[in-house]
């Protein structure tokens, strides 16, 4: 069995988890498996469960020394996104360490999370240590996906198993970023939500040469036209004022609430933390119209990714409604709220604690992540979900653009700064 925590991410990233959407999947059963032998191992019994063949889950509990205070729950994916070897430098799961980082499909997202969580548990094993509290464990399928074969389903047919947990902490926050001669270390407090539109407009088929005013495609264009001229406002939810106040005060620029977008500006590489979190967004990325240039299609279709901020869902879709007008219907492809925990909680500072312990110099702030995770699904059963999955990150080393990205890699010191990290707030 692996022990260091850099050879159990390598384990990991050796394992084919692909998911290419659409319930199309390599499976996650492999690394479920390996999941849960070491937990095993280390006297932690675990269960697997498997909604669909391969679409493998884990679950376990680590019994705390005062199984009276409430549980903290870590949950980590398993699976990962597609990667075309033709683009990498490396062949994507051989999770090859080289130059100081660890190279792999999910070396970012997430499989160094699984890793360190292992890490951790090994390390008390070994030890004889236990945390304060019990830690719940869930190792979930289909997290790229709809998370129909993971956490969404585990919420929905196993939530007895989360009985008790207050808090969770998963991927997406706690990493290092170097921001002038500050690190800054967010911690997610909140993320958008997710309503994945499909936009359909119908017509009058017909010859391609013929005058034609009931246009499909042209009706769909046109309303695809006013939705990407829509100019969202901003909206300050309290994670995005807090990091916008707490970052200026770090980096001693000036604020100013009312200019967001200039305060944003003079923030220098802290900005990609936070631009696209004052607003909601509505992006088409879909098209799907006609079969034959010289047809006019009776139909035409796009998918719209739509982020919404807590408190504008109903807000945003009214506008929605107003660009697309008529002609042009939408449905819900996914219909995810917004989600938002506590700043002002022990738990956060209990993760600001455990990361200036291994680095004095961090800047630790909450901060609102622009896409999903899994949190949308853990939060239905009142847990307050962080994005906190430590690192420590090289000056210039591009975190957030690896991740489904060419090349993912994550520094072999970064992770073993993560474990350190980690047993400390998981003990304390």
């Amino acid at each position: 069995m692996a022990e260091d925590v850099v050879d159990l991410c390598a384990a990991l990233l050796r394992i084919d988890t692909t998911n290419h959407g659409r319930g199309e999947s390599a499976g996650e059963r492999e690394a479920a498996e390996f999941v849960a032998a070491h937990l095993e191992a280390a006297g932690v019994p675990a269960t697997l469960l498997e909604p669909a063949p391969r679409r493998t889950n884990v679950l376990a509990r680590v019994p705390g020394t005062e199984p009276d205070l409430p549980a903290v729950l870590v949950q980590a994916h398993l699976d990962v996104v597609p990667a075309d070897p033709a683009e990498w430098s490396v062949p994507p799961f051989a999770g090859i360490e080289r130059d100081g980082y660890l190279w792999g499909r999910g070396a970012v997202d997430m499989k160094d999370m699984v890793a360190m969580v292992l890490s951790v548990v090994g390390t008390w094993a070994r030890e004889g240590r236990a945390p304060r509290r019990d830690v719940v464990l869930a190792f979930v399928a289909d997290e790229e996906d709809t998370g129909a074969c993971g956490a969404h389903w585990l919420v929905d047919h196993h939530a007895g198993h989360f009985a008790g947990c207050a808090a969770a902490i998963s991927e997406s926050g706690g990493f290092s970023h170097r921001t002038f001669d500050k690190r800054i270390y967010p911690i997610g407090t909140a993320e958008r939500g997710t309503s994945h539109l499909r936009l359909t407009a119908t017509g009058r088929a017909g010859h391609g040469s013929r005058r034609n005013e009931d246009n499909a495609v042209l009706k769909l264009v046109n309303a695809l036209g006013r939705l990407a001229a829509l100019r969202h406002p901003v909206r300050l939810t309290p994670a995005v004022r807090a990091f916008i106040e707490q970052v200026g005060a770090a980096l001693g620029v000036p604020v100013d609430l009312d200019d967001v977008d200039a305060t944003i500006a003079r923030f220098g590489p802290a900005a990609k933390l936070v631009e696209n979190t004052v607003r909601n967004s509505t992006t088409p990325t879909v098209l799907d119209a006609g079969y034959k240039v010289n047809v006019i299609p009776g139909s035409a279709s796009a998918e719209v990714d739509v982020r919404t901020l807590p408190g504008t869902v109903d807000e945003l879709l009214a506008a929605v409604d107003d660009a697309l007008g008529p002609d042009v219907r939408r449905e819900f492809l996914q219909h995810q709220p917004p989600v938002q925990a506590p700043i002002d909680s022990p738990w956060f500072d209990a993760m600001a604690d455990a990361l200036r312990a291994e680095d004095p110099e961090a800047v630790v702030v909450p901060y609102c992540l622009g896409g999903g995770t899994d949190a949308k699904a853990f939060s239905r059963l009142g847990i307050d979900c962080y994005g906190f999955a430590p690192l420590y990150l090289p000056e210039g080393f591009d975190y957030r653009s690896l991740t489904h990205g060419v090349d993912e890699r994550v520094p072999v010191e970064g992770l073993r700064f993560g474990a350190r990290v980690l047993d400390r707030f998981l003990s304390s």
